[in-house]
Order: structure tokens, then sequence, then C-alpha cells
């Protein structure tokens, strides 16, 4: 019994990885032209002369799909148990991508998002802890600390899959919510983010809670 829920768990994670990564990757595609009226840059006409806020959006753009991707290997038990050093590959392109690339592009583009303050405000605070978590995660498997590592791992990937989570509301709040494009985005901002993060802390509260009482018995 518990096999087969194991199982049904992991078909249901890996069905939803598989949903969010083509969906971004169908994102990714209509800006392969670097033309101005596709996408998410028919929002961004204001900004569309400012050269480091193209920069860095087609940097974010092109490259956060290495980290969602990772999520098809950096969770699973199986890799980890056969292919240790698969997993630390992909954990350091990750790691990489994150805190070198995808951060400092992460802030240019909070500094400048739709919204107003309220979803600036939102997306930096994503941004610095999107950084930390995945910092905090690195040093702590640097350290030997595997637990600390897997913790902030799930709560870095948490932030990592707001790219999905994000898009997914604002269809939600577009075709339920009548009121401006500009209020939509700023509630959308902070519901990206902040309820990925709660299902991690369960996730997290879950898995310590079942492993005191394996300790207990």
């Amino acid at each position: 019994m518990k096999t087969a829920v194991y199982t049904l768990k992991q078909f249901v994670i890996y069905f939803i990885l598989c949903i969010g990564t083509f969906l971004m990757l169908k994102m990714i595609s209509e800006h392969f032209t670097l033309k101005d009226d596709v996408g998410f840059l028919k929002q961004k006409r204001d900004y569309l002369h400012i050269k480091v806020w193209r920069a860095a959006f087609y940097i974010h753009v092109f490259s956060s799909i290495f980290t969602l991707m990772s999520g098809f290997t950096q969770f699973s038990n199986y890799v980890l148990q056969y292919h240790k050093s698969f997993h630390k590959i992909i954990g350091r392109i990750y790691a990489f991508d994150i805190l070198f690339i995808n951060f400092p592009a992460g802030m240019v583009m909070a500094y400048y998002a739709n919204g107003h303050l309220p979803s600036k405000i939102a997306f930096t605070i994503l941004d610095v802890l999107w950084f930390t978590f995945t910092l905090t995660a690195l040093l702590a498997i640097q350290n030997g600390d595997i637990n600390k590592h897997r913790n902030f791992m799930i709560r870095s990937y948490a932030l990592t899959f707001s790219a999905i989570t994000l898009r997914t509301w604002k269809i939600v709040f577009t075709h339920t919510i009548h009121i401006d494009p500009a209020h939509i985005y700023m509630i959308d901002a902070w519901m990206g983010f902040v309820p990925n993060l709660l299902f991690a802390e369960f996730l997290i509260w879950n898995r310590s809670s079942k492993r005191l009482l394996l300790s207990a018995k």
C-alpha cells in the first residue's frame, strides 16, 4: 500500500513538472526571435529602451529553465542513491544559475516590475530568499549537513517553481477578478511565491514529524 501511494505521489509530481516545463518552454520559444511585440514584452513597452532591463530579461528567460528542469533529478531518491555524481553536477549547475546569473538579473527585473511598489517589494523578497535559500543549501552540503541541505533545497525549489505558479495565478485572476491589470499584478506577485513557501514548510514539517516518529519506535 505504501509503495502504491509513493508511486502515485511520484507520478503526480513528475506530471506537474512536465506540464510546468512544457509551458515554460512554450513561453521561452516566443522570445527566440528577440522581437519586441511577443509574449511578456507586450506588457513592458515602457522599459524596452532600457538596455540593462532587456539584458536581464533575456538572461532570466533563457537561463531559468535549467533551474526548473533540475526538479526532475534533484529530488529523485533513485538518482541520489545510484547516480550521486550526476546529482552533484546538476546541483552545482542549479546553484550557479541562481547565485550568479538569475539573482542579479532578477533584481533588475524586480526594480522595473509592473504593479507599482507592492510588486517591486514582492519580487525583491522573492529574489533575495531564492538566493539565500540556495546559498544556505549549498553551504549545508559542503559542511555535511544533509538534512539542512535537503530542507533548504525544498525551499529554494519552491521559489523556482514560482515561475509556473505566478503565471497560473495570473490566468485565474484574469478570468475571475474584474479589476485593472495593475492590481492583478500586485496580488499575483505575492501569490506566485508565498503559497509555494507555505507548502514547502508543510513538506519539511511533515518529513521531520515522520522521522521523529520512526526514531521513537
